[in-house]
């Protein structure tokens, strides 16, 4: 079998499925939400059928997880006529990594009644609250540019900003855009790279503007965090994961210490550690703290799998 990951399925795809014509169309149907992502999937998928079309394929969406979350989550507070005549609403990103992780969580815990906030933190990031295995809330939105600071992109801004420089700079939408998307974030505040791992070198050479960087990520990843603990009443297990997430020792520091009044603790030795599956929290933290690292092969394999019997 073969599996594809394809970035979005809209609100119809709910869980991985077998390729059909019917999946081929609407892969292409939702290229207005990933334009990037989605055309490209559905050439690729195209080219395996040819090549061989007697093996069965399955598509695993990164959307799919989210669509658990409720209307009263989802949903923008904008006219309810632009979610039922062109679908705005939030879908969310990386579900295959936060579905992988939470699974993992519970079966390290052996409990499957947890809540737990998963972050995936890369040079794309996301935060996702996880309720009973599902997706409860996430931080990605109608796109992935949504959410927290990330390596490019600017996370959550002021939609007004947006035709405010566009008069100042005579751009178009599509060039504003694609500063907020490529040029914003890490490198667009640091002025000097996207790569957290060039970020914490410069901090550490007084680069101010990196610090700055850093420290605007960091706490767009704690009023995530934060949010996501009352929304849930609470949170068992907090998990890092992704690039940033598994291997950069003093981010995962920093965020936790603002957690501090939730009564979340690290184990500084325990934190001393890259891209292993580890409990890193104190033994007195009110919530698990964990290091997760994440498996989105995997877990297209196990789906794919599971497809094709």
């Amino acid at each position: 079998g073969i599996g594809h990951r394809v970035v979005h399925g809209g609100d119809k795809y709910t869980d991985s499925v077998v390729v059909t014509d019917k999946v081929i169309e609407d892969i292409i149907r939702f290229s207005d939400y990933a334009p990037l992502h989605n055309p490209a999937h559905a050439v690729c998928i195209k080219a395996f059928k040819e090549v061989l079309p007697n093996t069965p394929m399955t598509v695993v969406f990164d959307t799919a997880f989210h669509q658990t979350m409720s209307k009263d989550r989802y949903l923008y507070a904008t006219p309810y006529e632009w979610y039922e005549k062109y679908q705005v609403r939030k879908y969310g990103a990386h579900g295959t990594s936060h579905r992988y992780v939470s699974k993992k969580v519970s079966e390290e815990l052996g409990r499957d009644d947890l809540k737990i906030i998963v972050c995936h933190l890369g040079n794309g990031s996301s935060i996702t609250a996880v309720k009973d295995g599902k997706c409860v809330d996430t931080s990605m939105g109608f796109t992935p540019l949504a959410g927290v600071v990330m390596g490019t992109r600017s996370g959550d801004i002021d939609v007004s900003l947006v035709p405010y420089v566009m008069e100042k700079e005579g751009k178009s939408v599509g060039e504003i855009l694609e500063i907020l998307n490529k040029k914003s974030g890490f490198l667009g505040i640091s002025q000097l790279s996207s790569d957290s791992r060039d970020i914490e070198d410069a901090i550490k050479e007084g680069n101010e503007q990196a610090a700055l960087a850093q420290k605007m990520f960091v706490n767009s990843v704690v009023k995530y965090i934060s949010q996501y603990y009352v929304e849930m009443g609470g949170c068992d297990v907090l998990a890092f994961t992704a690039g940033i997430g598994e291997n950069s020792i003093s981010t995962r520091e920093e965020i936790v210490e603002q957690l501090a009044c939730l009564g979340i603790k690290l184990d500084l030795e325990a934190n001393n550690v890259r891209g292993e599956l580890t409990r890193i929290s104190s033994s007195d933290s009110n919530t698990l703290v964990y290091l997760v690292p994440t498996n989105e092969e995997l877990m297209i394999a196990m789906d794919t799998l599971a497809l094709i019997k």
